[in-house]
């Protein structure tokens, strides 16, 4: 493991063919280059950790922009008009060795009124040899009038698929061996950070006691529950055994389990059953990454019918999960739902 630096700088893509899971967007930045019709303002807009920034930079590198020309902002400290009264005088100023000047603006959503207008000043009428790059996880806050003048640029969050992959590929990399258990656990708490995949994947390398991790591992330093207590709650749920169902979710908050990520542990397991039932023909991918055990589990109860494993359990557990960020307790939900679905009729 090396000592420079988090995962994700040491990984971080470098060129646009290293770039995962934003084909769509690539494409046309590559094609603008070929033509030559590169656009003055651009707004990459997603969730945290789906690599925003990354693709900026690389974007700047592949029209020719060396470091002394490009610069960054974080509009999250530098978010008053004085700022963007600097950047407006900056901007004319030609580049020291490069044919653009690029300015990337991160979190620009969180910049002052007077500093939007100031900002759109300039993006009104940029000069020639500047490039603007404005990236946001919070699109929806951003004038109408910011949105126009820019060539806007949608980021998907990675697919749970390309997360796993992605961190078993570099754990790989860095002579370390994830189970496919772990690295699909990752990419569930990573909930479509790139970013947060690595954040953990790094955990897990450092907190390993050899070199190969496992689910129980990667469980234990994100506050994920051991597969051992989802399924045992799974049983008491198709039951509707209370006790053995709380007794399960208490052992669970005895080991500090994180509740949100229990819950969407929880409905993952739900769903697959409900959905085996309907689609049995597609089994072999809707439980491509469970566990052995738990994908036999699974198929058993699914093929159980009538059973309180359905779409009604499912909502009254979903209404829970998202009770869970606001609850004083965040079991508390969780524990209601249950008594509530495992009553006796």
């Amino acid at each position: 493991m090396s000592e420079h630096g988090a995962l994700y700088r040491k990984y971080r893509p470098q060129e646009f063919t290293e770039v995962r899971d934003q084909d769509h967007i690539v494409k046309v930045l590559e094609g603008a280059i070929k033509k030559g019709d590169i656009p003055h303002a651009l707004l990459f807009s997603g969730t945290r950790g789906t690599g925003k920034t990354t693709l900026a930079r690389i974007f700047a590198k592949a029209i020719g922009t060396s470091a002394f020309d490009l610069y960054e902002i974080d509009a999250a400290s530098n978010r008053g008009i004085d700022d963007i009264r600097e950047l407006k005088e900056a901007v004319h100023t030609s580049p020291f060795e490069s044919k653009y000047k690029v300015y990337i603006i991160d979190e620009v959503h969180m910049l002052t009124k007077e500093a939007f207008n100031a900002l759109l000043k300039t993006l009104e009428e940029p000069p020639a040899h500047v490039i603007f790059i404005l990236a946001t996880t919070e699109e929806e806050k951003l004038l109408d009038t910011i949105l126009s003048r820019c060539q806007v640029f949608r980021f998907r969050s990675p697919s749970r698929a390309v997360l796993a992959e992605t961190v078993t590929d570099i754990a790989k990399k860095e002579g370390f061996t994830l189970d496919p258990d772990a690295a699909d656990l990752i990419a569930i708490a990573a909930d479509g950070s790139f970013r947060d995949a690595l954040g953990v994947t790094q955990k897990v390398i450092l907190a390993s006691g050899d070199v190969i991790g496992s689910a129980n591992e990667v469980a234990a330093i994100i506050g994920a529950p051991r597969g051992e207590i989802l399924l045992s709650l799974l049983k008491a749920l198709h039951a509707g055994a209370t006790d053995q169902a709380l007794t399960a979710l208490e052992e669970a908050v005895s080991l500090h389990v994180d509740m949100k990520l229990f819950a969407r542990l929880l409905l993952e397991n739900l769903r697959a059953v409900m959905l085996l039932r309907h689609q049995p023909a597609k089994a072999e991918t809707l439980l491509a990454n469970f566990g052995p055990e738990a994908k036999k589990l699974l198929a058993e109860l699914a093929k159980s019918s009538p059973s309180p494993l359905n779409s009604q359990m499912l909502l009254k557990l979903l209404t829970a999960t998202e009770q869970i960020t606001y609850s004083p307790i965040p079991h508390l939900p969780l524990e209601i739902a249950v008594i509530e679905v495992t009553a006796k009729k």
